[in-house]
């Protein structure tokens, strides 16, 4: 059965919206089918691909694709070394902010 695509309002809300604006973030949703309005999320799931899912040739299960999907997700987030962030890692960069953010001067 084919399915038909799914139109970006279908899955951006307001709240969702919202969020993004509250923490300054702009969103990056575009026309169905063209992977060049979400170059980043299409990068990542290259990289997903390239550095997890084709390290092996055959996986023994669904449960072993979804568990070694979480530590890869963990990875990414914590320990691998962005080129965004100047090739530091996320925790790097979250403890150099919170480390500003706690020196910061407190206006009275």
């Amino acid at each position: 059965m084919l399915q038909r695509p799914v139109e970006p309002a279908q899955y951006v809300s307001l709240a969702y919206s919202d969020a993004l604006i509250t923490a300054g973030v702009t969103a990056s949703v575009g026309t169905v089918g063209d992977s060049y309005d979400n170059a980043l999320a299409e990068t990542v799931n290259g990289l997903y691909k390239a550095e997890l899912i084709h390290s092996k040739r055959i996986w023994e299960s669904v449960e072993a694709v979804e568990l070694a999907t979480m530590g890869w997700v963990h990875w990414w987030n914590t320990q691998r070394l962005h080129e965004a962030l100047g090739y530091r890692t996320p925790v790097e960069v979250e403890a150099a902010y919170t480390h500003d953010q706690d020196s910061a001067p407190v206006a009275s």
